[in-house]
């Protein structure tokens, strides 16, 4: 694994001529990553959510979770997703070798800790949902993505790394890879899509990437969460504090119809202690197209996503991004 981190000292003119020639050599390279990568973020919608996943032969796995944030993060920074993800795993191989590395990198994305404080933005090295965007945040810092080849040569000063990420990326461009929990990945990867705001993208992307996290009563993260909790901690983390409990959030407004549901919204159901028609006592993150992110119960399996029409009892709707003491925090925070 090459340790990440932007190297300061030690450099001469011998790496900007070398970054020089990077560019020049696989600029090429990046015509067709650039149209992949804008092709395949458009067309997809939720009915992928019920479709069978297709056999491939590729050797390249990417987690579907890893592959909605890179998708989510490339859309929201203007950078191929396949760059954030070739550098995901040359770094870490998506998580599974996280460090810290001899230099002493971090995480998935693998910061060193001066370079996650400068763009870290306040968030976990160690969770990919904050990883890969301040990853997206660095290279378009240096340069991308007029300039791809010079600002992975800054995210790490070597000419053989910015070779293996370009080669990497346009493997995946070209749609050499397969993805874990790939029914699962479509679905999700639609709902980033669909998301109106980049402050909705990131609360249904904090929700997805708890997916397979267990049911705790009272729990809000990061070990497991309940149904409030769940929709607290997607909100928390874009810095937004909602009521702590269904029945606190059913009070926000405005109260939308059904139809009219988008992601990040939130889904109430008459289900549960003290659940009333006009006091519910369940909930579920909307994600488009009638699904929704949901920690259900103890004994009903871990945080998945599901289609909220067949559950029994559905109440209402609420979109607290809507709501003027909620965007009073997003304007101070």
């Amino acid at each position: 694994m090459t340790p990440l981190a932007r190297r300061t000292g030690g450099e001469d003119g011998s790496a900007t001529a070398t970054a020089v020639i990077i560019a020049a050599i696989l600029a090429l390279l990046l015509i067709p990553l650039m149209i992949a990568a804008t092709s395949s973020s458009q067309g997809q919608d939720m009915s992928a959510c019920t479709g069978q996943p297709q056999p491939s032969a590729a050797a390249h796995s990417i987690p579907a979770t890893y592959l909605a944030l890179f998708q989510q993060a490339g859309l929201r920074y203007g950078i191929p997703w396949p760059v954030l993800a070739a550098i995901g795993e040359v770094e870490s191989d998506f998580g599974s070798n996280d460090g810290p590395s001899t230099a002493g990198a971090l995480g998935p994305m693998q910061f060193e800790p001066s370079t996650w404080a400068e763009y870290g933005d306040g968030g976990d090295v160690w969770d990919p949902a904050d990883a890969i965007p301040a990853a997206a945040r660095l290279l378009l810092a240096s340069g991308a993505p007029g300039n791809m080849p010079a600002a992975i040569f800054a995210y790490n000063h070597s000419a053989d790394y910015v070779s293996q990420v370009l080669s990497l990326a346009n493997t995946y461009a070209a749609g050499g890879y397969t993805m874990s929990s790939a029914q699962q990945g479509n679905c999700l990867l639609a709902a980033v899509r669909q998301a109106p705001s980049a402050v909705a993208t990131q609360i249904i992307s904090y929700a997805i990437a708890q997916a397979g996290k267990p049911y705790i009563w009272g729990g809000t993260g990061p070990g497991g969460f309940d149904c409030s909790g769940l929709i607290y901690a997607a909100y928390r983390s874009v810095g937004i504090t909602l009521p702590r409990t269904t029945f606190g959030m059913w009070n926000l407004s405005p109260h939308v119809p059904e139809h009219d549901a988008e992601p990040g919204d939130i889904v109430f159901f008459n289900m549960g202690p003290g659940s009333a028609p006009n006091h519910p006592g369940h909930a579920g993150l909307v994600i488009g197209d009638g699904q929704m992110v949901i920690a259900n119960c103890q004994t009903c399996g871990p945080i998945t996503t599901a289609g909220y029409a067949a559950y029994p009892a559905l109440v209402g709707f609420v979109r607290p991004l809507a709501d003027p003491a909620i965007t009073a925090q997003l304007a101070h925070s």
